[in-house]
Formats: C-alpha cells, sequence, structure tokens
C-alpha cells in the first residue's frame, strides 16, 4: 500500500472522527481502523461521483429543453468532498454557483432538490423558490416570526449570488461577525449566533474572478482586520475562455498575493497551494489552514490548482473552441475523479468490479432523484394542462372543436409545457372565438390560476411577517415647553450615545467615524465610551465595508455602516444592489441583512459632490428602503422605526442641517417615523409642491414669497421614496389643489419622474389635474462648483417662483 501515513493518525483525531457523513461511519473496539478509513473514503468517492452525474444529467436537461440554462461544479468535486471535512456546525459558506458537491457532502443540499432548482420549480426549490438559477444555494437564517435561528449547531449557507467575485464583500463581513461576537461584553445574549467567535467563514471563488477588485479590496481588509475567513481559489486554468496568464499577474493568484503574507509582528494573510486532483493532500491542507484560521483569526487563501473543467463553463457554450488538443488531453487524464479511482486501487480499497457495480449504482440513484424531481415539477402543470382544456373543448361541437384542437395541439403534444404556454393557449382559443359558450369559466380559470402564481415569483422583496418594517407603528416626537434646541449633529450625538447604550447588538463603522467621531460629529466622544470594538474607522473602501455590513446583519448583528458622502455610494453600490437588496427575495424569505447605511448628502456642491443620484439608487436598490429627512430629528425616528424591522435600508442625512437648531424631543429612543407616510409641512389651497430633504428648505422660502402674491402652496415632504406615500396622502393633496409640481436635484427623469409617476399613474392623479403638473430639477449635468454653480445647476428659489406662476396662470 502507498497510503499517506498522515491518515493513520487522522483516523484517531477527534476532529476527523467527528465528521459527519452520510454514511454512518463509527470506530467500535471491534472494527479495524482501516475499515472505518475505507468506508470513509469511499462514500466521499460516491459523492463525487453523484455530483458528476448530477452535471452530466444537468447539462443534458437544458441542451434538450427541459431548463433554461445550467453551470456546474463538474471538475471541482474532489477538491469539494476535501473541503467539506473542515466545516464545522456553525461555519457560514459564502460561496459561487460551482459549489454544489461542498454542498452535497455537508448534506445541505440533495440530488432531488439540486433539479428542483434547475427546473425552477417554485414550490419544490427549497432554495430560492424557484427564483434563482440552478446551484444557487441558502438555509434559513431566520424563521417566519423574523427572528434568528440558533445559527451555533446548524451548516450556515448565505443565498449565492451570480456576480463574480460577488461573494467577497459578504464574507468579510461573516467573518468579522465571528470578531464582534468573541470581543462583546454581552456574549449571553448572542448565545444562539456564535460559539464564543470560534465559526469561519468559507469563502469559495474561481480563479479568474480574482482579477475582480472586490477580491482584492476584501483580501486587503481581511488582512488589515484579522478575521476568521477562509477564502477557496479554484483555479482551472481559465476565465470562461481568457487563459490565467492574462487574468494574473505572475500567472498565480498565490504568487500575485505573497506581498500579503503575514510575517512575524505584521498582519497579513497565510497562503496554502495545493493541487486539486490530490485527495489526501486536500485534506490535510485544508484542515491545517482552517484550523489555523479558527485559532489566529489570520485570514487564509487556498490556491487550488490543476483543476479541469470537463463541460466547460457553462450550458451556453463548447470550451472546445478555445482549448487545444493538449489541453483538453491533459484534463481527460488528470481529472480529479479519474485520479482519486486510481488512489483507491492503487491502495488496494476497493478493486475495478466493485468499483464499477458501486458507479453505475450511485449514477442509477442520481436519475432517479433527478426523475422524482421532474416529475413533482411537471405533474401540477400538466393537471392545470388538462383541466383548462376540459373548460375550452366544454359546449363545442364541429368547426369550433376542431378549432380548438388546432390552438391546443401544441399545449398538448408538448413533453414540457410551461405555465406561461397554458396562458398563451387558452386565451389565443378565447381571442379566436370570443362567443365561446364557456368564455367566462375560461377567463376566470385563468385568473385563478395568475393568482395562484404570481406571487410566487415576486413576494419576499421586502420582510411580509411580524419583522416588517412597514409594521413599525408612527410614534410623534414630543417637545416640552422648555424643550432644549441644539444643532442637528449634537441631537444625532444624544442619540447614538443613547441607543449604543440600550442595543448591545448595533455597531458603527465607517470611515472618519470612530476616532473623530465622522466629519460631521455624530459621533463625537462615542468611540471612547462605547468602546473601539462597536464603534470605529475603516479605510477607504466602500465596497468591502457594504459587505462587512452585510455579512454582520446575517448573523444577527445591527450594523449602521456610513457612507461618508452620497455620492461614494457607487463604490459600494454592487454589493448594495445585487446582494444585500435581493438576499430576501432571493432567499425566498429565510434570510434578511437589516443593514442600515447612513450616508449624508443634498445642495452638495462640485461634479464630485453633486450629492443626491437618486435615480440611479431609486432603480438599484429595490429591496431595500431609502429614507431621506429633512432634519436629524426626523432622521432619529427613521433610524429607531428601521431598527424595529428587519429590512435594509439606506439613510440620506442632510449635510447642510448638521448645524441647523431643532428642538430635542423627550422621547428620543422611542419616537418612531412610519416608513411610507408623507408629512405635510405647510397647508395651501393653490398648488401642491412635492420634495424631500434640504430641498424642501427652498421650497419653504419660495412658499414664503409667493404668499405674499396670494399664492397658497401646499408643501409635502415624502420622507421617504422606498416605499412612496403608502396611503395616498399626496393625492388627497392634489384632490384640494388640482395643481401639483415634484422639485428635486436629481437629473432630469430622476426622483422627480420617480414621484410624478408614483402618484399620476399609479394614484390616478390626472384625473384631478387643472393644469399640467411639472416636475423641475436640476439641469442636466452635474452641478458646477461653488454656491453659484449649486444656483444656476439646482432648483432654486427664484426657478420654483417662477414655474409656480406659469402654472397658476394656466
Amino acid at each position: 500500500m502507498i497510503l499517506y501515513n498522515s491518515w493513520f493518525f487522522m483516523l484517531f483525531d477527534p476532529y476527523f472522527c467527528s465528521m459527519e457523513s452520510t454514511l454512518d461511519v463509527a470506530l467500535t473496539p471491534d472494527m479495524l481502523s482501516f475499515e472505518a478509513f475505507q468506508k470513509s473514503v469511499l462514500e466521499d468517492y460516491r459523492i463525487a461521483i453523484m455530483s458528476r452525474e448530477v452535471s452530466l444529467l444537468g447539462r443534458r436537461e437544458v441542451l434538450t429543453g427541459k431548463a433554461k440554462f445550467g453551470i456546474f461544479g463538474d471538475g471541482k468535486e474532489i477538491a469539494q468532498i476535501a473541503l467539506a471535512k473542515s466545516f464545522q456546525k456553525g461555519d457560514f459558506r459564502s460561496g459561487y454557483y460551482r459549489d454544489q458537491t461542498l454542498m452535497f457532502a455537508m448534506g445541505t443540499s440533495n440530488v432531488e432538490d439540486y433539479f428542483a432548482q434547475l427546473y425552477s420549480d417554485v414550490e419544490n426549490d427549497p432554495y430560492s423558490g424557484g427564483k434563482n438559477m440552478n446551484a444557487h444555494f441558502a438555509t434559513a437564517f431566520v424563521n417566519d416570526k423574523g427572528e434568528w435561528n440558533d445559527l451555533v449547531n446548524r451548516y450556515n449557507i448565505t443565498a449565492d449570488i451570480a456576480p463574480t467575485a460577488g461573494q467577497m464583500a459578504r464574507a468579510l463581513g461573516l467573518a468579522f461577525a465571528s470578531k464582534c461576537f468573541k470581543n462583546s461584553k454581552h456574549k449571553n445574549l448572542f448565545s444562539h449566533l456564535s460559539n464564543d467567535g470560534r465559526e469561519v467563514c468559507f469563502c469559495t471563488i474561481g480563479d479568474a474572478s480574482t482579477s475582480e477588485g472586490h477580491f482584492w479590496e476584501v483580501i486587503n481588509a481581511a488582512g488589515v482586520l484579522q478575521v476568521p475567513l477562509a477564502v477557496v481559489v479554484y483555479d482551472d486554468g481559465y476565465g470562461i475562455s481568457v487563459p490565467t496568464k492574462l487574468q494574473t499577474t505572475k500567472g498565480s493568484i498565490s504568487e500575485a498575493l505573497k506581498g500579503l503574507q503575514k510575517e512575524s509582528n505584521t498582519n497579513g494573510i497565510k497562503i496554502y497551494t495545493v493541487k486539486g486532483w490530490d485527495y489526501a493532500a486536500m485534506c490535510e491542507v485544508f484542515e491545517q489552514g482552517v484550523s489555523y484560521t479558527r485559532d489566529t483569526y489570520t485570514p487564509v487563501v487556498f490556491h487550488v490548482q490543476e483543476l479541469t473543467q470537463p463541460q466547460g463553463h457553462s450550458t451556453s457554450g463548447s470550451h472546445e473552441r478555445y482549448k487545444t488538443t493538449e489541453r483538453l488531453q491533459w484534463e481527460r487524464e488528470w481529472d480529479g475523479i479519474k485520479k482519486m479511482r486510481e488512489w483507491l486501487l492503487l491502495n488496494e480499497l476497493s478493486n475495478e468490479t466493485d468499483l464499477q457495480q458501486f458507479e453505475a449504482d450511485v449514477k442509477q440513484s442520481v436519475r432517479v432523484s433527478k426523475l422524482a424531481a421532474w416529475e413533482k415539477y411537471m405533474a401540477p402543470i400538466k393537471a392545470k394542462i388538462q383541466e383548462g382544456l376540459a373548460l375550452v373543448s366544454s359546449g363545442l361541437q364541429d368547426d369550433d372543436l376542431i378549432m380548438v384542437q388546432e390552438l391546443t395541439h401544441d399545449l398538448v403534444s408538448n413533453r414540457e409545457p410551461l405555465k406561461r404556454d397554458i396562458f398563451r393557449s387558452f386565451h389565443l382559443v378565447i381571442e379566436k372565438l370570443p362567443n365561446h359558450p364557456n368564455k367566462k369559466a375560461v377567463l376566470d380559470f385563468l385568473l385563478s390560476y395568475h393568482q395562484e402564481q404570481a406571487p410566487y415569483y415576486s413576494k419576499n422583496l421586502y420582510n411580509e411577517g411580524p419583522k416588517s418594517t412597514l409594521k413599525v407603528q408612527g410614534v410623534p416626537a414630543i417637545f416640552n415647553a422648555d424643550a432644549v434646541t441644539l444643532n442637528g449633529y449634537e441631537i444625532l450625538n444624544h442619540y447614538f450615545d443613547e441607543l449604543f447604550t440600550a442595543h448591545p447588538a448595533v455597531y458603527a463603522f465607517g470611515e472618519d467615524l470612530g476616532n473623530i467621531g465622522d466629519v460631521n460629529q455624530g459621533f463625537a466622544g462615542l468611540q471612547v465610551k462605547h468602546g473601539v470594538d462597536r464603534i470605529f474607522d475603516t479605510g477607504i473602501r466602500e465596497q468591502s465595508i457594504m459587505g462587512q455590513a452585510h455579512g454582520m446583519a446575517l448573523r444577527g448583528l445591527r450594523p449602521i455602516a456610513e457612507i461618508q458622502y452620497l455620492d461614494y455610494l457607487l463604490y459600494g453600490l454592487q454589493t448594495l444592489s445585487d446582494d444585500v437588496s435581493t438576499i430576501h427575495y432571493r432567499s425566498n424569505g429565510q434570510q434578511s441583512s437589516p443593514v442600515i447605511i447612513r450616508t449624508r448628502g443634498h445642495r452638495l456642491e462640485g461634479i464630485f459632490h453633486s450629492g443626491s443620484p437618486m435615480g440611479v439608487i431609486l432603480n438599484a436598490l429595490r429591496g431595500m428602503y431609502v429614507c431621506v429627512p429633512r432634519n436629524m430629528v426626523q432622521a432619529v425616528g427613521m433610524y429607531n422605526t428601521l431598527l424595529e424591522g428587519n429590512d435594509p435600508a439606506l439613510l440620506i442625512e442632510c449635510l447642510n442641517g448638521y448645524r441647523l437648531k431643532e428642538q430635542m424631543p423627550t422621547n428620543l429612543m422611542s419616537f418612531r417615523v412610519p416608513l411610507g407616510v408623507p408629512e405635510i409641512i405647510k397647508q395651501g389651497s393653490d398648488i401642491t409642491i412635492v420634495s424631500y430633504g434640504s430641498t424642501l428648505r427652498i421650497i419653504e422660502d419660495a412658499a414664503l414669497r409667493l404668499q405674499e402674491m396670494d399664492i397658497d402652496c401646499e408643501i409635502v415632504d415624502v420622507q421617504t421614496l422606498l416605499p412612496f406615500d403608502i396611503h395616498h396622502q399626496v393625492l388627497e393633496s392634489l384632490k384640494k389643489t388640482n395643481r401639483i409640481l415634484f422639485v428635486d436635484e436629481d437629473v432630469p427623469g430622476g426622483a422627480s419622474a420617480y414621484m410624478y409617476q408614483q402618484v399620476l399613474e399609479v394614484q390616478g392623479g390626472y384625473r384631478w389635474l387643472d393644469a399640467t403638473a411639472r416636475t423641475l430639477s436640476s439641469k442636466a449635468h452635474r452641478p458646477a462648483y461653488a454656491s453659484d454653480g449649486d444656483y444656476f445647476s439646482k432648483p432654486n428659489t427664484e426657478e420654483i417662483i417662477e414655474k409656480v406662476k406659469e402654472m397658476m396662470a394656466e
């Protein structure tokens, strides 16, 4: 035998013996240690064969039209089986779409569920409810009430996203949360969320995706922060068709990262390299590296080299187009499963006859599970077709019946019908036979079916249960007669002080937020009082700040992460748009990320501090709430509301409001500003002016001057853009004034057009107009610098007055 000596020691290692497997292996006094080792290895080989067959059959399902698209983990099987041995209960995975074998090895996925997602089965896909493409996994972090589950005693899989390297930012936060829990003075409150911070985050990524900025930003941040992050880079030599030499400096990510290698008395990372076909070596290296990061909090990077991709990148193309004959031959020879099979035979762990039967049995079990998933998916669709056919055929004779048979022929003969085919076919019948005797019953059938199915595809964009932020009731601010008057930033400072005293799960961080208390002093002095572990500075790295907050929130903490100025949000937009705002939707309500992204904007001056890319935000962040307070007291009420719910939000404070005087409420910690509920800040009868944030002060100035012209303006502060006016209060104002103007400092077609569409179209406001509704926005360019640049670039008082006079004269 040529077994690795370490394997025999591992048999007696409590860590190795405690690994869970779908094959029950227990070391008993009457069992030879070799027998346990043999069973464990054969179970690993079974999972590898199973996963490869899933990939082969999955590709076939796509190419024959039974599934829309497929991307698979073939070639990565052996590496992922070895990695699974180091994944412990309580750990987290932030991976990508080739991790199917890892999921199978840990028991967090099975073949039938995998194919249910491939078929987009909304009722049987347990990861996304049919919303996400195949190999995008998730486990439940929250229950139906929005409460966090016990995350310590389960394997935790964050809902996957497809954008390359998008998983990196979230992984930083998941690992950083372990450090937060470890350092917390309130560990007893978090015992169901962390075991004293012993959890590792496993982040898997393809080698080509390490070229993305996300990867480098996160690796640098992790090296600075020192968190238990294990990054596994699967290197198969290509990024679709582009070879590694065109992707990575020195043609090797481990070589390129060497400058970040941790040395004595420095921070940094530890780098491991291993061959992706070497099962025994990977088991050793992964165990060593993961234990190291778990114990020391030094991030580790595993560069898994010489992997193959037997079917190419995806079902969208063939790798024969860009790989040489020699490369294809090498991949066949060095396929990880082939090498593991040779190793099994060489070490007499099995024989050729047994292996052939073993492999055949495993492949057959995959086919059985695939068929079961297909039958579950198709049975209700076919039953619905038969129900509809009975309705459209009933009461017809001769030519009409023949026409129905012709119109439904494709539907009936289709072996893989879709739900949309049902709607098309039966609607065509009614269109061609408008006097169909069963017309009402058919239309009722289609309506009922649509009402049954449509919610599957739309639900859970936001929390819908008890932790929905929209269910937080408003509580008015209370001001005593002798209420103290303070600068806006001082009110925020008092609030954050009380918040951190009362809520140990709240953390705050960002550029310049810790030591100096943020550039506008909202956190002044609070780091000293509440600790550097809860209020702290970060580097200039907006993308990973967003991911750091996202990962912490997924683990049950309540981070307030700062983007210093609103226009810097673009640096972190991908994480917010593709990950944070979609997490609840794409996990089908199983995961929530109640991050609060704090920033400041409005009336900023200069091209690169324009401050109001609201159109971008509104279109990119559906799934987050967008709060636009006009002052700091209002901001406090919104913070209180957001902290009661489980939904992510962007809160934009007014930069020019920090030194405006405001009265301090007596119920600073308990008052709530309900989301989606506008506030009328001036009653009027002639025209409704709708806006938000700092622009309202310019509108108020204009309204005073218009009042002297006998024009009575009603001013509505929408308070939040997402959600927007859920009770249609703006419409009620319009019904009174019959004229409406939307004012905004975003570019034309931005937030002003959005508000216009919501009121005029969604709320039906066009019915109440006596004059054409108008929008008044900034100019099409970004604002020019300085106060005159602001005046001529954005809506100003005189522009508002002239626009209102024009509307009143119409």
